[in-house]
């Protein structure tokens, strides 16, 4: 059916054709990029143009750009690839909606003699070369006899065809090895096979004769001197039907895959004048002689000596054709319309004397193919197609728009991009800029590869051979686009459509803005300027002293310290360890002024490992490190499961060490090594690791039940036995872990008063969560016994779950005991707290108070839980 809407206008704006007297209507037997670009170029001849479809390609662009498009056959009745095979039903096509002219663009029909027949025979014009003539140079047989009838240089090969495998061995014995043996008909690097000295000949010669058979339908082969790295040059002819050869001056095709090509130059860069000269004067030799008319393509093999040899002459239009446009300013397309429909190469201004070439071309062909995986070719929808432009760009397009479905049925080749410049540098430049000016998303291309290669330095010296890319893995080594604008937007559609998809998230964030950073102030009531490098903490001591006298200074503070948990076990008890690095960055520097002279903050451990990389999809030695460098004050301190380090069951000693060193050189200062069962001979791994890495040992006794009921085991003479062990591991700190909350005032009271008694420089930290409504009197019976540091997190996640109030502590020792925080900076520090409570809203544990209950003794599968969470 019809694009137009009005036909009658565009028939009377192309009345003034004055070559194409009787021709007014060309039909394209092809799909893709090149019946849009011949069908340009009929529109410039005020010709009315027809595309044919088949029904995969519906929605092709090419049957858009046509003034009328019709279906091959019925649904169904061809396949994807068959459809355009289908002589009989494109003629008939042609004949009835009177086309006068049939052009078969390259590949499906394009050197098919019968097709070329028939359509003349039918009344209509065939823009190529005659039947015969494709017949005389359509494989590679025929054409080393045009070449020995010329006496143009052949590279040394069998006469004819071969048959068995005897007779390719009668050649080796002849001329030697490396050989290759060729498909006689057909081409794109199937029915190929290389044999060097070694390799099985016989079994090359049957895979190639087979690989023929199933993809042109006639397995005859011949074989031929194989040259080592040689460049493929192609000469672009025209011809009329008069006689008249012109050539259009070379092409370099020596950039190729499997035979493939890729990338293409024209003029040639590299080739001696006296060898282009030859090559010339040889290709219009043989079109001449073969009687030669419209346009072709005689390629050649320059080996490393600059000795040219005749391949075959290709009796169509070429792929790489735009590039020789570009150097030339000669339309090919319009030359082969208007030859065929009977002009003259003088008609056209084509004479030999009067084309000249300018500067240089280079075109790269863009395919829905994955370099990484072998170029397998990929297929979907596009989602966004942005092209390059400009200056020196030509673009020859498909199906390359955003929407186009790219199908397994045809070729890969979404687009061909020809830059052209005064020099090959220049061009090459051009070719650079508009590869990363393109933007497709949806499916993958090989852009990436083509970038590889136009900056490899033998590219860049024009001095490729046909296995260059074969002999060159570095050119694998690809820079992927990240395609962040695409996916932000796929996110963002995905949630405005159906809500939020995070795993364990319920509903949405309360905060509505970007969170506040507090102002604080000293104790004389002047703003504190955040920016300023901290001057003040703990952590230029141990970094000077050592661990040993760090843990006697702490010892030494007359008071009982702070460590803050807010920036991680706080905000893993109650919000899922969600918490952002960039959140924590956003309050770092006001926390190293606010927190100086608090003993550690503890910011990093095994449930940090575990979410960042499941659910927030961030590193968390990259965390550690941004914050050390936020922070650099403050001691950190993480939590070490034992041999089983941050994972949750054991490790191999040496990954313990590892691990440890890494994480120290990182930033972590004090490491809180712990087992949830007390098992001993796992914690000494994790302690004998801390020592080699030069940390400081805080080795933990895990307190659970309750120790002050009669005939239990785990009483204090349990839990003072336990220690013993533990100091004589050498720990710099001993740690008590009240993991569930159980740890009752009077209990904290004895078992602290106990072990400082017994151990009395032995610092002694505290950790209680608030599960009980206890902790801060559990805290305080700690403190008046001698504890010298105690966990607290920040108000707004302290509580339930989570630790005892920092500012509630603080506020229940006023006029006793020293913390090192004062009660005004926490209460500013904590203001962003609060916002980020609302901010990680939806991943509340939705706790509404605490349950005395934990006294009373905890279930199992709970304790179990609680376990499991560390």
């Amino acid at each position: 059916m019809s694009t137009l809407e009005d036909h009658s206008t565009l028939h009377n704006l192309r009345k003034d054709s004055t070559i194409l007297k009787n021709a007014s209507k060309i039909l394209v037997a092809n799909r893709g990029e090149i019946p849009i670009r011949i069908f340009r170029s009929a529109h410039e001849l005020s010709l009315h143009t027809v595309a044919i479809y088949s029904h995969e390609d519906r929605l092709s662009m090419h049957r858009l750009k046509a003034d009328e498009a019709y279906v091959i056959g019925k649904r169904g009745q061809f396949s994807p690839v068959q459809a355009y095979l289908a002589i009989d039903e494109i003629i008939d096509i042609a004949k009835r909606h009177k086309v006068d002219m049939i052009h078969p663009g390259y590949g499906f029909l394009s050197e098919n003699s019968e097709f070329a027949r028939k359509v003349e025979a039918a009344g209509m014009i065939w823009i190529g070369p005659s039947g015969d003539v494709i017949d005389s140079v359509g494989d590679k047989v025929s054409a080393r006899n045009l070449a020995n009838k010329c006496n143009v240089p052949i590279v040394p090969g069998t006469p004819g065809p071969i048959e068995t495998v005897e007779e390719a061995n009668e050649f080796v014995e002849k001329y030697g090895y490396p050989v290759i043996i060729k498909a006689a008909f057909g081409g794109g690097g199937r029915g190929m096979r290389v044999v060097r000295e070694g390799d099985d000949l016989a079994d090359a010669f049957n895979r190639a004769t087979s690989e023929a058979k199933a993809a042109f339908g006639n397995g005859t082969c011949f074989i031929e001197r194989f040259l080592d790295k040689p460049k493929h040059i192609e000469v672009q002819l025209l011809a009329d039907n008069y006689g008249n050869v012109v050539h259009l001056f070379e092409r370099d095709c020596s950039v190729q895959r499997r035979h493939q090509k890729v990338v293409e130059i024209a003029p040639a860069k590299s080739l001696p004048v006296e060898v282009r000269d030859a090559i010339l004067t040889d290709a219009v030799k043989l079109a001449k002689t073969a009687n030669y008319r419209n346009a072709g393509t005689a390629e050649f093999l320059v080996d490393n000596q600059n000795r040219h040899y005749f391949i075959e002459i290709n009796p169509r239009i070429q792929v790489e054709h735009t590039i020789t446009e570009e150097i030339t300013g000669i339309d090919i397309v319009a030359a082969q319309i208007e030859v065929a429909a009977g002009a003259s190469l003088e008609q056209l201004n084509l004479l030999q004397d009067k084309i000249t070439t300018r500067g240089f071309a280079i075109q790269c062909r863009i395919t829905t193919e994955d370099p990484t995986k072998s170029f397998q070719p990929d297929t979907g929808k596009i989602e966004v197609y942005r092209s390059a432009g400009g200056n020196g760009v030509r673009l020859d397009g498909g199906n390359g728009f955003a929407g186009a479905i790219i199908s397994p049925h045809y070729d890969s080749m979404l687009v061909k991009c020809s830059t052209s410049g005064s020099t090959y540098e220049i061009a090459r430049r051009k070719m650079i800029r508009s590869l990363v000016e393109f933007r497709i998303r949806g499916v993958k291309t090989n852009i990436p590869f083509l970038l590889a290669l136009l900056t490899h330095p033998t590219f860049m010296d024009g001095n490729c051979w046909t296995t260059f890319i074969d002999d060159t893995p570095s050119l694998f080594d690809l820079v992927e686009s990240k395609n962040r604008a695409q996916k932000l937007l796929n996110y963002l559609a995905d949630l405005c459509v159906n809500g939020s998809s995070i795993k364990g998230q319920l509903g949405l964030p309360k905060l509505k803005k970007e969170a506040d950073i507090p102002v604080i102030h000293d104790a004389n009531g002047w703003e504190i300027n955040v920016q300023d490098p901290p001057t003040e903490g703990f952590r230029d001591y141990l970094l000077t002293e050592g661990p040993e006298a760090f843990a006697r200074q702490i010892r030494a503070y007359q008071g009982c310290l702070i460590m803050d948990t807010t920036w991680r076990d706080a905000h893993q008890s109650l919000l899922a360890t969600r918490v952002r690095t960039i959140d924590l960055l956003n309050i770092a520097p006001t926390t190293a002024h606010s927190m100086k002279y608090a003993f550690a903050l503890e910011c990093w451990g095994g449930a940090t490992f575990d979410v960042s990389m499941r659910f927030l999809h961030e590193c968390p030695w990259d965390r550690l490190k941004k914050l050390r460098k936020a922070v650099p004050n403050i001691p950190f301190q993480m939590l070490l499961r034992g041999a089983n380090g941050v994972a949750y069951s054991s490790l191999p000693d040496n990954a313990i060490d590892h691990f440890v060193k890494q994480a120290q050189e990182c930033g972590v200062d004090i490491f809180r090594v712990f087992d949830a069962l007390n098992d001993l001979e796992q914690l000494k791994v994790g302690v004998d690791a801390v020592k080699k890495a030069g940390g400081v040992v805080e080795a933990t006794v895990c307190y659970s039940g309750d120790m002050l009921k009669p005939g239990k085991k785990y009483n204090l003479e349990y839990y003072m036995k336990t220690i013993d062990e533990i100091v004589s591991m050498g720990t710099h700190l001993l740690g008590i872990k009240d993991m569930a909350g159980t740890l009752k005032p009077t209990a904290a009271r004895l078992l602290v008063s106990t072990i400082r008694k017994k151990y009395p420089s032995l610092p002694i930290h505290v950790h209680t969560h608030d599960s009980a409504g206890t902790g801060i009197a559990t805290y305080v019976e700690c403190a008046k016994a001698g504890a010298d540091v105690v966990d607290c997190a920040l108000n707004s996640l302290s509580g339930l779950t989570s630790q005892p109030s920092m500012s509630a502590y603080i506020a229940a020792l006023d006029g006793e005991l020293n913390t090192g925080v004062t009660l005004d900076q926490a209460r500013e520090l904590d203001s962003y707290w609060a916002e980020m409570r609302l901010l990680y809203s939806c991943f509340e544990a939705d706790l509404k108070g605490p349950d005395p209950e934990v006294n009373n003794g905890l279930k199992l599968n709970v304790l179990m839980k609680l376990l499991i969470c560390y």
